[in-house]
Protein backbone atom coordinates (compact mmCIF):
# COMPACT_ATOMS: atom_id res chain seq x y z
CA UNK A 1 0.00 0.00 0.00
CA UNK A 2 1.91 3.03 -1.12
CA UNK A 3 0.66 6.33 0.86
CA UNK A 4 0.80 9.99 0.80
CA UNK A 5 0.48 12.60 3.32
CA UNK A 6 -0.02 15.87 2.29
CA UNK A 7 0.18 17.41 5.74
CA UNK A 8 2.20 16.03 8.36
CA UNK A 9 0.31 17.29 12.10
CA UNK A 10 -0.38 15.64 14.74
CA UNK A 11 -3.35 13.47 13.05
CA UNK A 12 -1.07 12.69 10.03
CA UNK A 13 1.63 11.25 12.55
CA UNK A 14 -0.82 9.11 14.28
CA UNK A 15 -1.83 7.54 11.12
CA UNK A 16 1.54 7.00 9.82
CA UNK A 17 1.98 5.59 12.90
CA UNK A 18 -0.69 3.08 13.19
CA UNK A 19 -0.02 2.00 9.48
CA UNK A 20 3.39 0.92 10.22
CA UNK A 21 2.79 -0.75 13.68
CA UNK A 22 0.21 -2.86 12.36
CA UNK A 23 2.00 -2.99 8.82
CA UNK A 24 -0.47 -1.98 6.57
CA UNK A 25 2.17 -0.14 4.55
CA UNK A 26 6.21 -0.60 4.99
CA UNK A 27 7.95 2.74 5.88
CA UNK A 28 9.62 3.17 2.30
CA UNK A 29 5.81 3.17 0.92
CA UNK A 30 4.93 6.22 3.09
CA UNK A 31 5.32 9.57 1.80
CA UNK A 32 4.95 12.65 3.99
CA UNK A 33 4.75 16.72 2.75
CA UNK A 34 4.90 19.43 4.84
CA UNK A 35 6.61 22.95 4.52
CA UNK A 36 8.33 22.93 7.74
CA UNK A 37 11.59 21.32 6.87
CA UNK A 38 12.05 20.23 10.91
CA UNK A 39 8.83 18.67 11.07
CA UNK A 40 9.97 16.49 7.80
CA UNK A 41 12.79 15.64 9.71
CA UNK A 42 10.74 14.56 12.85
CA UNK A 43 9.14 12.21 10.52
CA UNK A 44 11.95 11.11 9.08
CA UNK A 45 13.67 10.16 11.84
CA UNK A 46 10.80 8.92 13.64
CA UNK A 47 9.18 6.52 11.30
CA UNK A 48 11.81 5.98 8.13
CA UNK A 49 9.25 7.57 5.83
CA UNK A 50 10.38 9.55 2.65
CA UNK A 51 9.61 13.17 3.45
CA UNK A 52 9.40 15.84 0.99
CA UNK A 53 8.15 19.89 1.17
CA UNK A 54 6.57 19.30 -2.38
CA UNK A 55 3.12 18.57 -2.26
CA UNK A 56 2.98 17.45 -6.07
CA UNK A 57 5.87 15.11 -5.52
CA UNK A 58 4.48 13.13 -2.78
CA UNK A 59 1.68 12.31 -5.25
CA UNK A 60 3.53 10.45 -7.88
CA UNK A 61 3.33 6.66 -7.59
CA UNK A 62 1.21 7.01 -4.23
CA UNK A 63 -2.04 4.85 -4.24
CA UNK A 64 -3.57 6.25 -1.69
CA UNK A 65 -3.37 10.65 -0.85
CA UNK A 66 -4.35 11.19 2.66
CA UNK A 67 -5.68 14.81 3.00
CA UNK A 68 -4.70 16.17 6.42
CA UNK A 69 -3.98 20.19 6.27
CA UNK A 70 -5.41 22.65 8.27
CA UNK A 71 -8.65 24.18 7.36
CA UNK A 72 -7.57 27.53 6.47
CA UNK A 73 -4.38 26.24 4.12
CA UNK A 74 -7.05 23.68 2.62
CA UNK A 75 -7.84 26.12 -0.32
CA UNK A 76 -4.30 27.14 -1.28
CA UNK A 77 -3.37 23.42 -1.30
CA UNK A 78 -6.63 22.67 -3.64
CA UNK A 79 -5.29 25.19 -5.76
CA UNK A 80 -1.87 23.49 -5.87
CA UNK A 81 -3.12 20.25 -6.35
CA UNK A 82 -5.93 20.81 -9.00
CA UNK A 83 -5.91 18.50 -11.76
CA UNK A 84 -2.79 16.50 -10.81
CA UNK A 85 -4.72 13.50 -9.79
CA UNK A 86 -5.26 9.77 -11.07
CA UNK A 87 -8.41 9.28 -11.39
CA UNK A 88 -7.72 5.75 -9.53
CA UNK A 89 -5.47 7.30 -6.62
CA UNK A 90 -8.28 7.87 -3.74
CA UNK A 91 -7.93 10.81 -1.86
CA UNK A 92 -9.08 9.94 2.05
CA UNK A 93 -9.72 13.98 3.42
CA UNK A 94 -9.81 14.29 7.20
CA UNK A 95 -9.64 17.62 6.96
CA UNK A 96 -12.50 19.19 9.62
CA UNK A 97 -15.62 21.06 7.79
CA UNK A 98 -14.90 20.26 4.05
CA UNK A 99 -17.74 18.68 1.92
CA UNK A 100 -16.86 16.05 -0.38
CA UNK A 101 -18.75 18.10 -3.26
CA UNK A 102 -15.91 21.49 -2.16
CA UNK A 103 -13.36 18.97 -2.31
CA UNK A 104 -14.03 17.07 -5.24
CA UNK A 105 -14.18 20.63 -7.18
CA UNK A 106 -11.63 22.17 -5.77
CA UNK A 107 -9.30 18.87 -6.48
CA UNK A 108 -10.92 17.96 -10.00
CA UNK A 109 -10.98 15.04 -8.72
CA UNK A 110 -14.24 11.92 -7.86
CA UNK A 111 -12.71 9.39 -5.94
CA UNK A 112 -12.90 10.98 -2.27
CA UNK A 113 -13.52 9.80 1.15
CA UNK A 114 -14.07 12.18 3.88
CA UNK A 115 -13.58 11.46 7.87
CA UNK A 116 -13.31 12.42 10.75
CA UNK A 117 -11.10 10.77 13.48
CA UNK A 118 -10.27 11.90 16.80
CA UNK A 119 -7.62 12.28 19.42
CA UNK A 120 -7.52 8.73 20.89
CA UNK A 121 -6.34 7.55 17.48
CA UNK A 122 -2.97 8.85 19.35
CA UNK A 123 -3.14 5.05 20.86
CA UNK A 124 -4.94 3.15 19.27
CA UNK A 125 -7.92 4.01 20.61
CA UNK A 126 -9.95 6.45 18.31
CA UNK A 127 -13.41 6.41 16.23
CA UNK A 128 -13.32 7.75 12.87
CA UNK A 129 -16.55 8.57 11.06
CA UNK A 130 -15.97 8.44 7.20
CA UNK A 131 -17.91 8.73 4.16
CA UNK A 132 -17.32 8.10 0.22
CA UNK A 133 -18.28 9.71 -2.96
CA UNK A 134 -20.23 7.46 -5.53
CA UNK A 135 -17.20 7.50 -7.70
CA UNK A 136 -15.60 5.25 -5.52
CA UNK A 137 -15.28 1.85 -5.92
CA UNK A 138 -16.14 -1.20 -3.67
CA UNK A 139 -12.18 -1.88 -3.70
CA UNK A 140 -11.37 1.16 -2.68
CA UNK A 141 -14.19 1.51 0.54
CA UNK A 142 -12.12 -1.35 1.46
CA UNK A 143 -9.13 0.53 1.33
CA UNK A 144 -10.49 3.24 3.44
CA UNK A 145 -12.06 1.27 6.08
CA UNK A 146 -8.53 -0.52 6.94
CA UNK A 147 -6.56 2.47 7.07
CA UNK A 148 -9.23 3.96 9.73
CA UNK A 149 -9.60 0.45 11.24
CA UNK A 150 -5.63 1.07 12.42
CA UNK A 151 -6.58 3.79 14.53
CA UNK A 152 -9.17 2.10 16.22
CA UNK A 153 -12.92 1.98 15.53
CA UNK A 154 -14.72 3.37 12.04
CA UNK A 155 -17.87 3.89 11.30
CA UNK A 156 -19.42 4.18 7.87
CA UNK A 157 -22.25 6.93 7.35
CA UNK A 158 -24.35 7.34 4.21
CA UNK A 159 -25.14 10.90 5.19
CA UNK A 160 -22.47 13.33 4.64
CA UNK A 161 -24.18 15.66 7.21
CA UNK A 162 -23.34 12.92 10.49
CA UNK A 163 -19.93 14.01 9.40
CA UNK A 164 -20.07 17.44 10.94
CA UNK A 165 -21.68 16.45 13.83
CA UNK A 166 -19.70 13.92 14.47
CA UNK A 167 -16.81 16.58 14.49
CA UNK A 168 -18.77 18.31 17.50
CA UNK A 169 -19.15 15.17 19.34
CA UNK A 170 -16.15 12.67 18.95
CA UNK A 171 -13.91 15.09 17.56
CA UNK A 172 -14.29 17.95 19.98
CA UNK A 173 -15.53 15.81 23.01
CA UNK A 174 -12.07 14.68 24.32
CA UNK A 175 -11.30 18.02 25.03
CA UNK A 176 -14.67 18.57 27.00
CA UNK A 177 -14.19 15.24 28.49
CA UNK A 178 -10.46 16.25 29.81
CA UNK A 179 -11.64 19.21 31.25
CA UNK A 180 -14.31 17.66 33.04
CA UNK A 181 -11.06 15.03 34.31
CA UNK A 182 -9.56 18.58 34.96
CA UNK A 183 -12.00 20.03 37.23
CA UNK A 184 -12.66 17.01 38.92
CA UNK A 185 -8.83 16.36 40.15
CA UNK A 186 -9.15 20.04 41.28
CA UNK A 187 -11.96 19.88 43.28
CA UNK A 188 -10.08 16.08 44.77
CA UNK A 189 -7.11 18.09 45.59
CA UNK A 190 -9.48 21.76 46.93
CA UNK A 191 -11.01 18.90 49.28
CA UNK A 192 -7.62 17.76 50.70
CA UNK A 193 -6.68 14.54 48.91
CA UNK A 194 -3.02 14.42 47.25
CA UNK A 195 -2.63 15.36 43.32
CA UNK A 196 -1.13 12.18 42.79
CA UNK A 197 -4.20 9.85 44.27
CA UNK A 198 -6.68 12.40 43.12
CA UNK A 199 -5.09 12.00 39.55
CA UNK A 200 -5.52 8.22 39.85
CA UNK A 201 -8.77 8.20 41.49
CA UNK A 202 -10.20 10.24 38.93
CA UNK A 203 -8.23 8.40 35.32
CA UNK A 204 -9.33 5.08 36.96
CA UNK A 205 -13.16 6.16 37.68
CA UNK A 206 -13.38 7.65 34.28
CA UNK A 207 -11.88 4.64 32.69
CA UNK A 208 -13.83 2.54 34.51
CA UNK A 209 -17.12 4.39 33.64
CA UNK A 210 -17.02 4.15 30.22
CA UNK A 211 -15.88 0.53 30.07
CA UNK A 212 -19.21 -0.22 32.14
CA UNK A 213 -21.51 1.87 30.06
CA UNK A 214 -19.91 0.56 26.82
CA UNK A 215 -19.91 -3.16 28.58
CA UNK A 216 -23.58 -3.10 30.01
CA UNK A 217 -25.25 -1.43 27.47
CA UNK A 218 -27.93 0.31 29.26
CA UNK A 219 -29.30 3.85 29.35
CA UNK A 220 -26.05 5.98 30.83
CA UNK A 221 -29.19 7.26 33.24
CA UNK A 222 -29.85 3.59 34.19
CA UNK A 223 -26.67 3.65 36.01
CA UNK A 224 -26.07 6.69 37.24
CA UNK A 225 -29.98 5.94 39.03
CA UNK A 226 -27.45 2.84 40.30
CA UNK A 227 -25.00 5.10 41.95
CA UNK A 228 -27.32 7.27 43.60
CA UNK A 229 -28.50 6.86 46.75
CA UNK A 230 -31.86 8.60 47.81
CA UNK A 231 -30.57 11.25 49.87
CA UNK A 232 -26.62 10.11 49.84
CA UNK A 233 -23.77 11.67 48.78
CA UNK A 234 -24.01 11.63 45.12
CA UNK A 235 -27.36 13.16 45.04
CA UNK A 236 -26.23 15.65 46.89
CA UNK A 237 -23.32 16.13 43.96
CA UNK A 238 -25.32 15.25 41.17
CA UNK A 239 -27.66 18.47 42.56
CA UNK A 240 -25.10 21.20 42.42
CA UNK A 241 -24.01 20.05 39.06
CA UNK A 242 -27.70 20.35 37.33
CA UNK A 243 -28.33 23.56 39.47
CA UNK A 244 -24.68 24.86 37.80
CA UNK A 245 -26.14 23.90 34.19
CA UNK A 246 -23.45 21.24 33.46
CA UNK A 247 -26.53 19.27 31.04
CA UNK A 248 -26.99 22.26 29.37
CA UNK A 249 -23.68 23.85 28.76
CA UNK A 250 -22.59 20.79 27.32
CA UNK A 251 -25.59 20.85 24.94
CA UNK A 252 -24.62 23.95 23.68
CA UNK A 253 -20.79 22.95 23.22
CA UNK A 254 -21.67 20.09 21.19
CA UNK A 255 -23.89 23.10 19.25
CA UNK A 256 -21.35 25.38 19.36
CA UNK A 257 -18.95 22.85 17.43
CA UNK A 258 -21.72 21.36 14.88
CA UNK A 259 -22.21 25.37 14.09
CA UNK A 260 -18.72 25.98 13.48
CA UNK A 261 -17.53 22.70 11.28
CA UNK A 262 -20.71 23.77 9.16
CA UNK A 263 -19.14 27.36 8.88
CA UNK A 264 -16.08 26.08 8.02
CA UNK A 265 -17.55 24.07 4.59
CA UNK A 266 -18.83 26.96 3.64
Amino acid sequence: MKIAFIGGGVMAEAMIRSLVDKELAVPASITASDINPERCQALRQRYNIMTTSDNKSALQSAENVILAVKPQALGEVMDELRGKFDPQQLVLSIVAGAPVSTLSRGLAHETIVRAMPNMPAQIGQGISVWTAAEAVSEERRKVAQSILAALGKEVYVPDEGYIDMATAVSGSGPAYVFLIIEALIDAAVHIGLPRSLAEELVLETVLGSAALAQSWRRHPAELRNMVTSPGGTTAEGLLELEKGGLRAMLDQAIKAGYEKARRLGG
